[in-house]
């Protein structure tokens, strides 16, 4: 019997699901298996890093903050203290020195900034607890950058970067980091959001470690 127009146009979406599907599955499986391993790798490096943190000045090694995640939902993301004990409360005299635009702050020599905390940064080594972030499900290693909750009331197309994970790494990460404006760091999450898939997710992660070893865009 002929199938009608109608029938096809309803059959037709069923494929792209399955393999929206199965994307999501094989990310999710690349993300608990890249974060163990590199857990395994990073441990000895990790553990230097808390240690260097604990000497360098009195307080927790971890640093947590609240941060807006998949579809909205709030979830503690972890990082090694770069900053002085109470530094959250330091902020607001310090927004006159706000180098960034749009949704961003950032000094690029911030006075809270620990002599430590400015190497862990350099390198991107004060992002790495957030491997933990990634098995637990809150981040992913591929997304748009998670932002403070307060700063994360997005309208707007701004708002699609709540479709995906935020990750460790990124179009942004890869493509200026702090050295970006807010609206082309906002442009480059929407395109990744509106264009991912497993095979750009390898190629950024490819691309992340020369970047991070070069510390371009990071203060």
């Amino acid at each position: 019997m002929p199938v009608s127009a109608a029938e096809t146009a309803r059959r037709r979406p069923e494929p792209c699901r399955r393999r929206r599907w199965a994307g999501r599955t094989t990310k999710r499986a690349i993300d608990v298996v890249g974060a163990v391993v590199l857990l395994l790798l990073v441990a000895p490096v990790l553990l230097a890093a808390v240690i260097a943190v604990r000497v360098d000045t009195p307080g927790s090694a971890l640093f947590r903050q609240r941060r807006t995640g998949w579809r909205g939902k709030e979830f503690q993301v972890l990082k090694l203290r770069t900053m002085q004990v109470g530094s959250e409360e330091l902020r607001a005299a310090l927004v006159v020195r706000n180098e960034a635009d749009g949704r961003l702050f950032k000094i690029r020599e911030d006075p809270r900034v620990t002599p430590v905390g400015r190497w862990l940064r350099r390198y991107s080594l004060d992002e790495l607890p957030q491997l933990a972030n990634v098995l637990m499900g809150h981040m992913s290693l591929v997304g748009p950058r998670p932002l403070p909750v307060e700063d994360s009331v997005f309208t707007g197309d701004a708002r699609r970067r709540l479709l995906v994970r935020p990750g460790l790494t990124g179009l942004w990460q890869i493509g200026g980091r702090s050295d970006l404006a807010w609206e082309d760091a906002l442009r480059l999450d929407l395109e990744y959001v509106d264009t991912w898939s497993v095979r750009k997710d390898l190629a950024i992660l490819a691309r992340t470690l020369p970047v991070v070893l070069r510390g371009d865009g990071a203060y």
